[in-house]
């Protein structure tokens, strides 16, 4: 039989998720292994530099550069508040005084005798690293993080926009076909992850900001109403970083594309728990997919690490999304796998397979790099 590696989605219950949970900077390890942690457990925290910035001290008191040091009334490391003077001159016997005054509250971090001028540096900035997943420490990388695990339901998606979040599950739709409009977001949906159907419309995500909804799930939204929603073309660059009060991820893509019958009823059959959500989303190399994630009872994993998922190669009956368009999104399984190249319609050879899309009759023919598998 033919065989070929396709990249697939995840939608799977009875998981076992690694999550790596890294500073950006070398700081302080705050958990050890075998704790048990919730979402917004601190794992990890360090400083980042503050705010740097240059006070021209020569050219405010009319001095050479070398005569700087001498008129500084602050020394290298000490603290200085937004105001205060930092250096000092006098002139005509005493009678004039100048000063020079620090722009931002921080510490002297150098004073240039080339250039008279004085580097101020800020308060330094708190980051931390929260466990994101509910969980538990199974390896600490010191002085980095460490990282979590959980056992649960997993949903990868197509696209998402917005960052980390969690909050119990709620169905918003009753069927996978149903669009997810501004009706159907609720006061009552604040601090939660609505599930919708074929479609997140502009509005509906409007207003899930207005309430407070922490996430949303769809199979689809619209590319204008995105690049709307965001202010910009998105590009290829990552995502996941945008600060708009909601996070999204799209189960199936762009348009109005009715959300997989899996995909819906894994979500339904958890509807009340507690969900880990991320939009973060990179499509060229170091793919990066948003997810879902479900934990539950340790008891129902299967043992796999999905973090670690290897790539299936295709195989008659297999489920797969067709990624290309002119069936973008479409649903199906694999019936046929030739082995040898096809002629396209754009005159190129390549390997190719059929599908029977969920609906249709007869199967159609797409290239093999035109469709992803979605993995049990």
């Amino acid at each position: 039989m033919s065989h070929a590696y396709t990249p697939g989605l995840k939608v799977a219950t009875g998981v076992t998720l690694r999550k790596r949970r890294i500073l950006p900077l070398t700081g302080e390890v705050a958990v050890t292994v075998g704790q048990d942690v919730l979402p917004d457990d601190i794992v990890a925290r360090t400083s980042l530099p503050g705010e740097a910035t240059l006070v021209n001290v020569a050219g405010t008191l009319g001095l050479s550069p070398e005569e700087v040091p001498s008129a500084m009334v602050k020394k290298i490391d000490e603290a200085c508040e937004k105001g205060e003077a930092i250096a000092r001159s006098t002139s005509f016997f005493g009678m004039f005084k100048s000063e020079a005054k620090a722009t931002i509250d921080g510490t002297i971090e150098d004073v240039n005798k080339v250039t008279g001028q004085v580097l101020l540096r800020g308060a330094p900035i708190p980051v931390e690293v929260r466990a994101y997943v509910r969980g538990r420490v199974v390896e600490i990388i010191e002085g980095e993080g460490c990282v979590v695990e959980t056992h649960g339901a997993l949903v990868q998606g197509i696209f998402g926009v917005g960052g980390e979040t969690h909050g119990p599950i709620v169905m918003a739709c009753t069927d996978p076909g149903e669009r997810l409009d501004e009706a159907h977001i609720k006061p009552e949906h604040e601090g939660k992850i609505v599930v919708g159907g074929s479609l997140v419309t502009a509005a509906a995500l409007k207003k899930a900001i207005a309430h407070k909804v922490r996430g949303v799930v769809a199979g689809g939204f619209h590319d204008q109403d995105l690049r709307a929603f965001l202010g910009r073309d998105l590009g290829v660059a990552i995502t996941g970083h945008e600060k708009l009060g909601v996070t999204l991820v799209t189960t199936e893509g762009f348009g109005e594309i009715r959300m997989a019958e899996r995909t819906f009823d894994l979500l339904r059959a958890h509807e009340g728990q507690e969900a880990s959500i991320n939009g973060a989303t990179q499509i060229r190399a170091g793919v990066i997919r948003p997810e879902v994630i479900i934990p539950t009872d340790p008891a129902a994993a299967t043992g796999e690490a999905a973090a670690a998922v290897v790539a299936k190669g295709l195989e008659a009956g297999m489920p797969v999304r067709v990624i290309r368009v002119p069936y973008f999104g479409r649903l199906g399984k694999v019936v046929d796998l030739p082995s040898a190249p096809a002629v396209l319609d754009s005159g190129s050879r390549a390997r190719v397979l059929g599908v029977l899309l969920d609906g249709e009759t007869a199967p159609v023919t797409v290239p093999r790099a035109n469709v992803e598998i979605i993995e049990d």
